[in-house]
């Protein structure tokens, strides 16, 4: 399969999304105001291990415009589903970070034909899962981390630079009300799952626990890290993604 990077449309929303590789799919899933460049440090590593990676950018990020109306996690895994059943051959492999584990859940819940394994990657699924004295709304709202995530996104935008206020707005709705899973409506999730998190992540170790016991095949890694473990630890957390990708090791080890 020829690499891609443009745009397509996905149930009536211009998405942009990069292709590359040949093999099993993968699809990565990036976090608020992230997009594909998120997985720079996975992409070729996932490629070189003989998968197809899929890293569309969901409404209001990056590349892919926004659309009118509230940003919700719902709404993104209702297009992600779109996007696998028009994109992908088949189950795919989810691979879900911060925002995007939220996205990937929902999407194993509604449809879980679609995926055959799934990694999520340093999130909490309801308020009673919020680190304590996180202060990630406080620092998304930084002078100076709108000014970088500004830069970033009228960088690629096709709303443009002027338009960052309202998906910002959005963004920081979504996480200061959203998710509210009931962990007790994770065992219905059959899929097999790896919940990854880093030891000083936004989430605490207890709630990632409890996310692992509630899901039916699960299993939970902690490496020392932040909220940027990708980016931070790619030597531990690439060769760890595709060995639970490729089926190992047991849970019995």
């Amino acid at each position: 399969m020829a690499d891609t990077a443009a745009y397509i449309e996905v149930a009536g929303l211009r998405t942009w999304h990069e292709v590359t590789g040949q093999g099993e799919p993968v699809v990565l899933l990036h976090g608020a105001f992230g997009g594909a460049t998120s997985f720079f440090a996975q992409t070729p590593f996932l490629v070189e291990a003989g998968y197809r990676v899929h890293v569309p950018e969901r409404r209001g990020h990056m590349r892919t415009p926004d659309v009118d109306g509230p940003l919700t996690y719902s709404v993104m895994a209702d297009d992600t589903i779109a996007y696998l059943d028009q994109e992908v051959d088949g189950p795919a492999h989810l691979v879900g970070w911060s925002d995007g584990a939220v996205v990937a859940l929902l999407v194993a819940q509604r449809r879980p034909e679609l995926v055959r394994r799934m990694v999520l990657i340093g999130q909490y699924y309801n308020s009673g899962g919020k680190r304590p004295g996180s202060t990630l709304e406080e620092d998304m709202s930084s002078p100076d981390a709108l000014g970088f995530l500004r830069d970033e996104y009228a960088r690629v935008s096709p709303d443009g630079g002027d338009h960052f206020p309202v998906v910002h707005a959005k963004t920081l709705h979504m996480i200061l009300t959203e998710p509210e899973i009931d962990l007790a409506t994770l065992r219905e999730v059959a899929v097999p799952t790896l919940v990854l998190q880093g030891d000083r992540d936004e989430v605490p170790l207890e709630h990632s626990q409890a996310v692992t016991a509630a899901l039916s095949d699960a299993r939970l890694a902690v490496l020392p890290g932040t909220h940027v473990l990708p980016i931070e630890s790619p030597e531990v957390v690439n060769p760890l993604l595709v060995q639970f990708l490729r089926g190992g090791p047991t849970p019995a080890w």
